[in-house]
């Protein structure tokens, strides 16, 4: 596969933005007060590492299958989160503001990723790069899930 000079820096933009994704997820799954969020932000950097794979290898001229591994371990199930006992208020608003960190984050790279979609030319290309974009609308919607279960997000 041939990229275009702007293809390619469209990957180079997505690239950047993944690995910016995975190095928040883990720092805010380091910093999450309960093991639920601590276990989703770690869920969700784990997909995005495929992503990052991914674009890796479309930058490498190969095109992988949609139906990789990512897909499954993304979850486009739809998680159901019960609200969690925050008795500590300020524990609270740190949680929210790690997740309302990562929900503009991935609201950041499903904007890449659609920009993306119309701008390259092989339609094998686009439909990877909606499958991923597709991926980070879901992990937004865990995160907002989660938020909206605990009285996080107004």
């Amino acid at each position: 596969m041939n990229l275009t000079a702007k293809e390619t820096e469209l990957l180079k933009d997505l690239k950047t933005q993944e690995q910016l994704c995975i190095e928040k997820y883990e720092k805010a799954s380091q910093c999450a007060h309960k093991e639920e969020l601590k276990g989703l932000f770690s869920s969700i950097a784990n997909v995005e590492r495929d992503h990052l794979k991914t674009i890796n290898q479309i930058m490498g001229g190969s095109l992988p299958s949609t139906s990789s591994s990512a897909s499954s371990s993304s979850g486009s199930d739809s998680t159901t989160y019960t609200a969690l006992d925050y008795s500590d208020e300020q524990q609270k608003k740190d949680d929210a503001f790690l997740c309302q960190d990562m929900l503009t984050a991935e609201k950041h790279a499903s904007s890449l990723y659609n920009t993306s979609v119309f701008e390259f030319s092989d339609s094998q290309a686009r439909q990877v790069l909606n499958h991923i974009q597709t991926e980070e609308q879901q992990h937004g919607e865990k995160i907002y899930s989660y938020m909206s279960a605990n009285a996080m997000y107004s």
